[in-house]
């Protein structure tokens, strides 16, 4: 039987002196940068004056996370007839990856495990789950595994822990439940196989509490995962007949409690999305992150942080073609990254091997339509793809990440000044800082000038690893042209360039250790109190501000915790702590921690915003607002921001609107009366609303320009 296809789907300068107790500046944009000139680093004088194309700016003061041990991972499936060959072990080891999923998508929710059996799917032979493990093993990863919620029940689920943990000691440590099961069928559209008479987001959310206590009544270290919607992907948005809330929402406000990640998937389009169009979307994949965890924190509140996000399946396309060629190596690259830096935990390549699809020419090459790493070694016609686990373009893309860092290592912020060259880096453990640049352009190279602040390198050459048209696999460079200060990728291409850091810089030359996590203690409409786990060695602490590549001091104090003033009504801020020792010498960054303040709640005015109704790509949404002063407002004007650049105003009744870039400016209508003090009258207005990714609402509203409460 040929190979399931996806289903488709709709569419630092010296250190300022310090007081003894905290001080906090003001707010963050007007603050200047705590690092001097001295601390930004081009390593050396170029030879070569001629302009660059690019700028790239790292930062290593600006931590973006640590690698996981799961950070890069694929897919499995029970189909698959060359799963378990010892190539795959191999070939999935030396690029570093860390966990593998099973049993393969949707065939999760027909899947047996006892019996080994898919009631109408197709089980290759050698695929059972002892024989899986054996190839995670092999390449020393983790399985991460999906209970099947379609056909199965807790207790079925608890056996396969039992075996797993227990009988067999797999120490089998991530579990899902279920795998796109808001695709049942409730919504209209229905792939994912599920013979629950309740199809509904409440139905599941019930079930996930009842697996969670079976499953961890066998094992209580196990993480069980619950699936949610991409925000911005169908049915996102969505409410069916009778739920209280779309799909995540409704599922998120019952099961915080018991589960430990959930689980998203993202897939650029459908079959005729290409790598390009694909990578120029993963501009979104950030907000789209932003708002999982914002939907966490107000489902799970301080409990937030404990629950982790999973990518667990991603490609350009939902399959069809334009898969194989060097474009989706560099998406490949591309979506490990960004996604990685921007709150996921893992993230899954759809997936191992997948067999050919629709046979198409793409940079000279021919792309077989195959959403697998490897190949199968299928055909279309008279075209067959090259022998079984032959790997394909988006293998050493993921590849080409492990190049960059490994578990333990931190991501750190990377900004590039050209739209066709992206930039990751990872600051290493043993000093090195690594940095990624994908080259988009398929027929110019582009020289990057590269600028660092925190980390100044030392005068060796670095060591650069490339992947570029010509090359059978990630290859060395040493042709000496490359600099800790400027580098050339080529077309299409992509460079990893390591730097050893000047003996006595850095966070290794610091006595103090690396703060703890901060936390966000309470958080007002104006005010931010943080805190954190003290390092060891730490004279004092500076808590700094980051957008982009760029970071500014905001707080610093010599206890742990500080509270930052001045803050914007409504407001988003990142920030890291970094602890100095006696010397003003920096350790290495905090995690980062991300906030926003909300509204104040003894203004003179309120607004209320409800989405009345959604379709994943737009809305209806209705404003009210009251005049809380003790005189008559007459002539209102009310005005917002959208949270992301993606969402507008199509049209509206009750009132005149008006939008330039996020801004939306709404008129009271002609005649209209005069809004009563002390809410004594309401003005309402709706509009029809678009969305090109997530829709999360906007987090502050203001009447005739003074900030209300609500929102």
């Amino acid at each position: 039987m040929p190979p399931l296809r996806r289903p488709g789907r709709p569419a630092a300068a010296g250190p300022r002196p310090l007081a003894r107790t905290a001080t906090v500046l003001a707010a963050a944009l007007a603050l200047l940068p705590l690092l001097g000139a001295a601390d930004v680093a081009p390593a050396a004088p170029r030879a070569d004056p001629a302009a660059a194309d690019v700028a790239v700016r790292v930062n290593t003061q600006a931590s973006l996370g640590r690698l996981s041990d799961v950070a890069r991972g694929v897919n499995a499936a029970i189909w698959d007839s060359h799963m378990n060959d010892p190539e795959v072990a191999t070939l999935m080891k030396a690029a570093d990856v860390g966990a593998m999923r099973y049993p393969g998508g949707s065939y999760a929710d027909i899947y047996h495990w006892e019996t080994h059996t898919a009631p109408g799917g197709y089980v290759a032979p050698g695929t059972g789950f002892d024989s899986f493990m054996g190839t995670v093993r092999a390449t020393g990863a983790q399985p991460i595994l999906i209970a099947n919620y379609g056909s199965g029940t807790p207790e079925e689920a608890a056996g396969w822990v039992r075996y797993a943990n227990v009988t067999k000691d797999y120490g089998a440590k991530y579990w899902e439940i279920g795998n796109e099961i808001y695709g049942n069928g409730h919504y209209g559209n229905g792939w994912e196989h599920d013979d629950h008479e309740d199809k509904s987001p409440r139905e599941y959310a019930r079930q996930v509490r009842a697996y969670a206590k079976a499953m961890k009544a066998v094992d209580p270290t196990i993480k069980i995962g619950a699936v949610l919607t991409t925000p911005g992907h169908w049915p996102d948005g969505v409410v069916g007949e009778g739920d209280p809330g779309d799909w995540n929402h409704t599922v998120l406000s019952e099961v915080t409690d018991v589960i430990d990640f959930v689980s998203v998937h993202w897939y650029a389009g459908g079959s005729d999305t290409t790598a390009e169009d694909a990578m120029a979307r993963l501009t979104g994949l950030p907000g789209e992150l932003r708002e999982v965890r914002a939907q966490l924190d107000r489902h799970a509140g301080a409990d937030s942080p404990r629950i982790g996000i999973a990518l667990t399946e991603i490609n350009t396309n939902t399959g069809g073609a334009r898969l194989t060629a060097r474009p989706n190596g560099l998406f490949a690259a591309d979506a490990f990254m960004t996604a990685l830096e921007n709150g996921v935990f893992t993230v899954d390549w759809w997936d191992t091997h997948n067999g050919a699809g629709r046979i198409t020419t793409v940079d000279g090459e021919t792309d077989y339509g195959d959403m697998g790493m490897l190949s199968s070694g299928t055909c279309t016609g008279d075209v067959c793809e090259p022998s079984p686990n032959t790997p394909f373009h988006p293998y050493y893309g993921m590849k080409m990440t492990g190049e960059l860092g490994t578990a333990g290592d931190t991501m750190v912020a990377a900004a590039s000044s050209g739209q066709d060259v992206s930039a990751h880096a990872v600051h290493r453990r043993d000093g090195r800082l690594s940095v990624l640049l994908i080259n988009k352009d398929p027929d110019a190279a582009r020289t990057v000038d590269l600028a660092y602040t925190g980390f100044t390198p030392s005068a060796a050459a670095p060591e650069v690893s490339r992947y570029a048209r010509g090359d059978s696999d990630i290859t060395d460079v040493t042709d000496g042209e490359a600099s800790a200060s400027r580098v050339t990728v080529p077309p299409y291409g992509m460079l990893t360039v390591t730097l050893a850091p000047k003996a006595g810089t850095g966070p290794g030359a610091s006595a103090a250790g690396t703060p703890g996590d901060p936390r966000a203690e309470a958080v007002t409409d104006t005010t931010a109190r943080l805190s954190w786990d003290g390092a060891q060695g730490a004279a004092r602490y500076l808590v700094q501000a980051r957008d982009g590549a760029h970071t500014w001091v905001v707080g610093e104090t010599t206890g742990t915790s500080v509270t930052l003033r001045n803050l914007p009504p409504g407001s988003t801020h990142t920030v890291n702590v970094l602890a100095s020792d006696a010397s003003g010498r920096l350790s290495a960054p905090s995690a980062p921690l991300t906030f926003t303040t909300g509204t104040p709640p003894d203004a003179a005015c309120a607004v209320t915003y409800r989405r009345d109704t959604s379709w994943g790509n737009g809305f209806v949404a209705t404003v009210t607002v009251r005049n809380l002063s003790d005189v008559p407002i007459t002539g209102w004007t009310v005005d917002w921001d959208w949270p992301t650049d993606r969402q507008s105003v199509s049209s509206g009744w009750n009132a005149t609107f008006h939008q330039t870039g996020r801004h939306v400016r709404v008129t009271a209508p002609e005649g209209a009366g005069p809004l009563a003090p002390d809410g004594g009258s309401t003005a309402s207005f709706g509009f029809v609303g678009g969305n090109d990714g997530p829709n999360p609402d906007p987090t502050v509203f203001r009447l005739n320009g003074s900030v209300c409460s609500g929102g």
